[in-house]
């Protein structure tokens, strides 16, 4: 097959069935090669048109909790007490510098992801 930029989304579409076809392709191969191209340019072409949003900083942290099987009264003293945790949780309170240090440090969530901005709850 012609490797060729994928400028729309029906080059996508067929690069994607291609890439199908040759993902096992052994990587000493013409379609081992092709394969890594195509990878190279699907991935291009995805970052262009369907970029992935970072997650809030409460979704950040509560992804992060859930891969770590931390529970919430593990962060009881982390960011405050029982109530404050619940707060920044439940997005009724903003997570403060103090905060994001440590979480960053405990939960190893880079600082940028916790200090964008989120909408609070009423």
């Amino acid at each position: 097959m012609e490797i060729r930029p994928i400028k729309t989304e029906n080059d996508y579409e067929k690069a994607l069935k291609r890439l199908e076809i040759i993902f096992d392709a052994s990587p000493d191969s013409i379609e081992g090669d092709e394969a890594e191209i195509l990878t190279m340019l699907i991935d291009n072409y995805e970052n262009q048109y369907f970029p992935i949003q970072a997650p809030d900083p409460i979704e950040a942290i509560k992804i992060r909790m859930e891969e770590m099987n931390i529970k919430q009264k593990d962060l009881i003293g982390v960011i405050g007490g029982k109530s404050r945790v619940s707060e920044i949780l439940n997005k009724k309170k903003r997570l403060t510098v103090d905060m994001i240090r440590k979480l960053e440090r405990i939960l190893n969530i880079s600082a940028s992801v916790l200090v964008d901005n989120y909408q609070l709850t009423k």
